[in-house]
């Protein structure tokens, strides 16, 4: 697929990278907050797809991956989108459960923020 199809056209053509890994951005659709980063195969891909619950692909355990199973955290999703150049998704979701998407039982996986007061760097929680 040219460069021009690619980003303007209709085709849904993801661009997994050389470990057939696609990056996903999740947001909460009703605060629009990014909720999470994560990974998605061509399993993970079609099964969000078919299901409308979002799948993800576990790096570490190398497994499919349906969010929520553990956690009661089941991401429904309302729209699903692409980048440009297609090598990224963004899922747009209603989140289960108490809503919390991260693994330290927080809403969103970006709870802290970078601050450079003093000429440093350093990590700080909150917005």
């Amino acid at each position: 697929m040219d460069k021009a199809a690619l980003e303007e056209g209709a085709e849904f053509a993801p661009r997994f990278d050389a470990n057939g890994l696609i990056v996903c951005v999740t947001v909460e659709a009703a605060s629009r907050e990014i909720l999470m980063v994560a990974y998605m195969n061509q399993l993970a891909l079609d099964k969000t797809i078919e299901t409308g619950v979002a799948h993800y692909w576990s790096r570490s355990r190398n497994a499919l991956w349906r969010k929520g199973d553990t956690s009661g955290q089941v991401q429904r999703v309302l729209s699903l989108a692409v980048d440009c150049d297609q090598d990224a998704i963004m899922l747009t979701v209603e989140a289960g459960g108490d809503g919390k998407a991260c693994h330290t039982g927080r809403k969103s996986c970006f709870y802290r923020r970078l601050t450079t007061e003093d000429g440093g760097r350093r990590l700080v929680f909150g917005n």
